[in-house]
């Protein structure tokens, strides 16, 4: 068995790979782990996404939590930044979020904050991982009577949320049309209230979620629908959030997608320009689009890379005092406003900077030339995926084509830390090349491991 803990939280499908046990474990290991507090009972807080198994989850880390001695606080339907926000603002003593982000319903996942709503590092991760595979060595002791722990609910956590979320980024969108995508996920009831009430007319879509069509066709893995509103309905721009709103991905007013390499250069241009842009810095992943390292260099400003997840990225910020960071994929981490990627946040800092310079989203984007990119997914069970990385008929033609590239492009491939897949990306100055490239790649895993 590997590791429990992956990238972002333990995940798999609910009731098959994440089962309730599993969950009820979970809850009792990251209680013990990190709400030991001598002075008063703990608190744990709880927010899930709109998963048709969410509830069976929340009431199993429930059990396990209370089992451990610690209270509850339920908040709901809440975006995961919203579960890092508030464990803080509530003085919990840990976090949890019930989702399994961009990944359709039948996945679920449990991810962890600590009491300031930062993630856990890997060292923490481990503890936790130690006492939910020795369950029962750590558990003969449980509480009983008065020290069982119970639930509180919380009916104004996205209110406080929102209210949050304006005053750190308060931005007037008087005058201006903005189409949304909720993925029918965590956002789908407050994000057309946070930017109505900042003035803006909104048109929503992905606003009706009946548990299984979390990101199914909507939301920022899927930004056909919002293209064509944004055009149809004449909007300035169009805001598209994954199932647990902890990215963005936008559409300009021509319909044409935004990615977070153009998003994270037209905010931190934004910031630089007003003397906010801390060491002239913005962290980015290996996955980044090299367009973003040659727009940096024109415009003197400084990427550092990490390897691919939000919590690398997370580390570096912290680590050098960077304060803006983020994926291709829509994660942005405004580490002066928030501890985590914050998609609705980072659509108000995106805002922010088009209104500050006065200009329309696609005339911002120019900043930056994305160069073509080819991105394919290999389907590999998680045990394969150390085998399917070395296979030496892989490694040739990987080489191969590297050298056919010529340092005019580049690959990269990787195995997911979230999902049963192998990411191959090709980024080059030919396009139909690179599809052939990435196409053989993904072929040879498969023909191995299909």
């Amino acid at each position: 068995m590997g590791r429990l803990f992956g990238t972002d939280g333990v995940r798999g499908v609910a009731n098959k790979e994440l089962t309730p046990d599993l969950a009820f474990r979970l809850g009792y290991a990251g209680a013990m782990v990190l709400a030991v507090n001598a002075n008063r009972k703990p608190k744990i807080l709880i927010g899930m996404d709109t998963r048709i198994s969410c509830k069976m989850l929340e009431a199993a880390l429930i059990g396990g939590i209370c089992s451990a001695g610690a209270d509850v606080i339920k908040c709901g339907v809440i975006p995961t930044p919203a579960v890092a926000y508030l464990t803080k603002k509530y003085k919990c003593d840990a976090g949890v979020m019930i989702s399994a982000s961009h990944n359709s319903f039948e996945y679920n996942g449990i991810k962890f904050f600590s009491g300031n709503g930062f993630k856990l590092s890997d060292e923490i991760e481990d503890e936790i991982e130690k006492r939910v595979t020795d369950y029962d060595v750590f558990s003969k002791n449980r509480v009983v009577g008065e020290d069982v722990g119970t639930v509180y609910e919380k009916n104004v956590a996205a209110h406080d949320y929102i209210e949050h979320l304006k005053r750190r980024m308060s931005v007037d969108l008087s005058g201006m049309r903005i189409a949304i995508d909720c993925a029918n996920g965590a956002s789908y009831d407050i994000a057309s209230e946070l930017f109505e009430d900042l003035g803006a007319v909104v048109v929503v879509i992905g606003n009706y979620p009946n548990g299984v069509n979390i990101n199914k066709d909507c939301g920022s893995t899927h930004m056909e629908k919002l293209q064509e509103l944004v055009v149809r309905e004449k909007c300035d721009l169009g805001l598209a959030f994954d199932g647990d709103a902890d990215r963005l991905l936008a559409v300009d007013g021509f319909g044409k997608m935004v990615d977070g390499d153009i998003i994270m250069s037209v905010i931190a241009n934004d910031m630089m320009a007003f003397g906010e842009l801390k060491s002239n810095t913005v962290v980015a992943t290996v996955m980044s689009n090299l367009g973003l390292d040659i727009m940096a260099e024109k415009n003197g400003i400084h990427i550092e890379k990490t390897k691919v997840g939000d919590r690398y990225v997370l580390e570096n910020m912290i680590e050098n005092g960077f304060n803006i960071g983020g994926e291709q994929s829509g994660h942005v981490i405004l580490l002066d406003h928030a501890t985590t990627g914050d998609g609705m946040l980072t659509a108000l800092a995106l805002l922010k900077a088009l209104k500050r310079k006065n200009q329309t989203l696609d005339k911002a984007g120019e900043i930056i030339h994305i160069l073509p990119q080819v991105l394919l997914s290999a389907k590999v069970q998680n045990e394969d995926k150390a085998a399917a990385m070395a296979l030496p008929e892989l490694l040739s033609a990987i080489q191969k084509y590297e050298s056919e590239l010529a340092g005019k492009g580049r690959i990269l491939v990787r195995a997911s830390g979230t999902e049963p897949i192998i990411r191959v990306m090709i980024e080059g100055e030919n396009k139909e090349q690179i599809a052939l490239m990435a196409g053989d790649l993904v072929g040879i895993i498969q023909r191995h491991f299909s």
